[in-house]
């Protein structure tokens, strides 16, 4: 009887111990659950705040790159006024030297200086009215001229003298020198000092004013475009893109204008929906130019804005549609992502229509200009150039350095504030304009 009770003892403790182990096993496979969630969720959580820590710095430095170049634009606005009242003071003073001006009709010289700034400051603002006497447009070639005369007169000036001077190696060097000055580039220099070099020696020219020829045609040459612009014949899209700054809207409405008066049908999409009041500015250049304009809230996805420009590029039976976007800065990934679901938007949609990538350029940068059209080249398949502000610098030969560098044509120039003063691109206008 004994033994049997021994046994039974025996056996319980046996089971109590296999429950112990057992319940030990359990929450030690608890403790390594616990273990792990937790580190899942401090994985997840130091993920989540990098996240957030990155999403914070990008739009920190979008936010400090806007900033800088509304800054930028501000400047050269007060400078180019400061510079325009200047102008008018001298001239106005000169005036007064050579003119005689009695007491009742001498205007006040505040008033006057105050009238030209205001005139400079609307002329920059695409909702400036024209006045009830407009001045007689000018030429094409002279308002280039015009608009060159800041590189041709500071830097290209005395060299090419109608004179006896002879081509020597002072002659070659200041030549280089001035050309280097202009932002030609040096590649772009060096090719056309070799070639001047060959020609003037197979002609047996020996005199700087006839060298001035030689150069003209070296460099209409250079940049001269190969192909058509395909807007100028046929239905088309014209992609406009470019870093803020650059003048891309006020080059939009340019555009526009100019074909609305060639009978096109024009069609403008406001596809920066990043910056604030950008489709305001451009509503503003469409209606000055007398055409339509398709437009969202801000913030809107841009490809939504162009598809929906497009409905109504078929259903009004345009023949031209020109679409602004963001101006960010070049080496962001996301408005490069953005551009190509715009471009991939165009080629679904309009399949059978050519599209032309126009870059905006501010000829002001001078070579780092080059680099932007670069980038933009890389991720956009750009097809062109529009080079603004050329009357406002001296670095004009960039023009001959996009083209000889890029391979890109470059097709208008801005030579002006005015409606009508964004040009056709012509190598043997400019080259003559420029020396």
């Amino acid at each position: 009887m004994w033994d049997f009770f021994k046994r039974k003892k025996k056996k319980k403790e046996e089971e109590l111990k296999e429950a112990q182990n057992a319940a030990l096993e359990q929450v030690n496979e608890s403790a390594e659950d616990a273990e792990s969630l937790a580190a899942d969720i401090a994985s997840e959580a130091e993920e989540a705040f990098e996240e957030v820590q990155e999403t914070a710095e990008g739009f920190t430095e979008e936010v400090m790159e806007d900033t800088q170049a509304a800054h930028d634009t501000a400047e050269e606005a007060f400078e180019y006024s400061k510079e325009s009242a200047e102008s008018f003071i001298q001239a106005a003073a000169e005036e007064a030297e050579t003119e005689p001006m009695y007491e009742d009709d001498a205007p006040s010289p505040a008033v006057s200086v105050s009238e030209e700034i205001a005139s400079e400051t609307a002329a920059h603002e695409p909702a400036a009215v024209a006045e009830d006497k407009p001045e007689k447009r000018k030429g094409l070639f002279s308002k280039l001229k015009d608009g060159l005369k800041k590189t041709r007169d500071n830097i290209f000036g005395n060299l090419f003298v109608e004179s006896e001077e002879k081509i020597d190696d002072e002659f070659y060097e200041e030549l280089e020198e001035a050309m280097i000055i202009s932002d030609m580039g040096m590649a772009t220099t060096e090719k056309l000092l070799d070639g001047l070099r060959s020609r003037l020696k197979a002609d047996g020219i020996r005199k700087r004013s006839e060298a001035r020829d030689v150069m003209i045609e070296l460099l209409a040459e250079t940049m001269r475009n190969q192909d058509g612009f395909i807007p100028d014949t046929q239905p088309a899209v014209i992609l406009i893109v470019g870093v803020n700054g650059v003048g891309k809207t006020t080059s939009i409405g340019k555009l526009a204008s100019m074909y609305k008066q060639d009978g096109r049908n024009v069609l403008l999409a406001a596809g920066d929906t990043f910056r604030a009041a950008a489709a305001e500015q451009l509503t503003i250049w469409a209606e000055r130019a007398d055409v339509p304009i398709i437009k969202h809230n801000e913030g809107a996805d841009p490809a939504a804005v162009v598809f929906d420009a497009i409905a109504a590029y078929k259903a009004r039976k345009c023949d031209l549609l020109i679409c602004d976007t963001a101006g960010r800065l070049h080496n962001k990934k996301n408005l490069m992502s953005e551009l190509a679901k715009i471009r991939r938007v165009i080629e679904r949609e309009l399949p059978s229509v050519a599209v032309e990538v126009l870059l905006v350029l501010d000829a002001t940068t001078g070579q780092n200009a080059i680099a932007q059209a670069k980038v933009f080249g890389e991720n956009t398949g750009l097809t062109g150039i529009i080079l603004t502000k050329l009357d406002g610098t001296a670095k004009g030969g960039v023009v001959v350095a996009v083209n000889d560098e890029l391979h890109l044509p470059v097709r208008f120039v801005g030579v002006g504030e005015g409606i009508d003063d964004l040009q056709p691109f012509d190598s043997e206008a400019f080259a003559k304009a420029l020396i």
